[in-house]
């Protein structure tokens, strides 16, 4: 299964730059079905967690506000091409993804 997270990195000037998209569909729960008239249950990223080298250089935290597959960008001091950045999240209902990228220079 492909993740839902695409990543992209690139260092310059030893900043390494992180630009990713999350597919999710960052339900509020206060969205109403076309249908059914029933609230749809609210179903969001809570957390976004990057590492490098093991080490955490961002944590975001996500509420219902985020809209549908959410942008994110980030800087960090440190990286080498060729090092590894990976990304996860966890949503209101407990599911995760992560995925990892090779920084470019």
């Amino acid at each position: 299964m492909a993740s839902s997270i695409r990543i992209r990195a690139k260092v310059k000037d030893g900043v390494t730059t992180v630009k990713s998209i999350i597919e999710h569909p960052m339900e509020t729960g206060l969205r109403k079905d076309k249908e059914t008239e029933e609230l749809i249950p609210a179903h969001f990223i809570q957390e976004v967690t990057a590492k490098w080298k093991d080490q955490v250089v961002m944590k975001a935290l996500f509420s219902g506000g985020v809209s549908k597959d959410p942008y994110l960008a980030f800087q960090f001091k440190g990286g080498e091409p060729e090092d590894t950045v990976e990304i996860s999240w966890v949503d209101s209902k407990g599911e995760t993804d992560s995925t990892t990228t090779k920084i470019s220079d």
